[in-house]
């Protein structure tokens, strides 16, 4: 990943539309130490931070359909990819100067115009498959000069001008997604509090419904039959703890307890698979 982005920096450093200071010069990934001495002109990459962005944290998951099916993935991270872009010049004295300075002014201008990296910009793994969100840069966003001086003294190098250039890639996702069904249908149960009653629906265990079943409230010894949906409704019940007892035809009988209250009316049954 972090290759195929270098490789996309430096073929933005040198497409056709770029200044014709940055085409001429050389591109460089390698860490700017005592023993960096390029010769020709050369504009410095060096990928010094990798962190999550939090703030483009996301835990809604990923769904795709496949088929008549879906599959789920958790969001994937977001991450800060962050260089420091210096210039370098072979030259000597106030002419080394005059150079690295231009490129460097070439490069923050021309990068300063792209704040998403289209896929056409993007180079391997970054491209195929494409991101899952836009590729977004910073430049300049980071103090280089007080805050680098560790860095720089680290280095055993004189302190250089540079700016910084965060790049927000994604990750690819977790390899195996989690298949769901597709949804078929969507049923609404209503519920009054003015004048309640137990509801719900008797089901298989592909969620079909089951009619003809006998649905009985143990404690209250009352019972009724589902219907050609599966629904079954009692009224005249007083909100509390039951043992709910379904049988039906081609199942084995089944028992469930539930907590009828005015917040929670609805109970459905779902029976075990035979």
């Amino acid at each position: 990943m972090f290759q195929d982005l270098d490789a996309s920096l430096s073929a933005l450093i040198t497409e056709a539309g770029a200044p014709p200071e940055l085409r001429a010069a050389e591109v460089s990934f390698r860490t700017p130490d005592k023993d960096f001495h390029p010769t020709p002109a050369t504009m410095n990459f060096f990928l010094h931070g990798v962190q999550e962005n939090r703030t483009l944290h996301s835990s809604v998951p990923l769904v795709d359909r496949v088929g008549e099916n879906f599959v789920t993935a958790p969001a994937p991270i977001r991450v800060d990819c962050t260089y420091l872009v210096t210039a370098w010049s072979g030259q000597n004295g106030d002419l080394r100067v005059a150079e690295e300075h231009k490129l460097l002014g070439a490069a923050l201008g021309w990068l300063a115009r792209f704040p998403v990296l289209n896929d056409e910009r993007l180079v391997g793994s970054l491209r195929t498959p494409p991101q899952i969100y836009p590729v977004t840069t910073q430049v300049a966003t980071l103090r280089t000069d007080e805050s680098f001086a560790h860095f720089w003294s680290a280095l055993g190098v004189p302190p250089r001008p540079g700016f910084s250039v965060t790049v927000t890639l994604t990750p690819p996702p977790v390899p195996d997604p989690e298949p769901l069904s597709p949804v078929r249908h969507v049923s609404v149960e209503a519920a009054s509090r003015e004048f309640p009653a137990f509801v719900g629906r008797v089901l298989d265990a592909a969620l079909t419904a089951v009619p003809g079943a006998t649905v009985s409230v143990l404690e209250k010894n009352i019972a009724t039959v589902s219907d050609q949906r599966g629904r079954f409704r009692f009224t005249a019940l007083d909100f509390g703890d039951y043992t709910v007892k379904v049988q039906a035809p081609a199942h084995s009988d089944f028992q469930q307890p539930v907590r009828y209250r005015a917040t929670g009316q609805i109970h459905h049954m779902v029976l075990p698979a035979p």
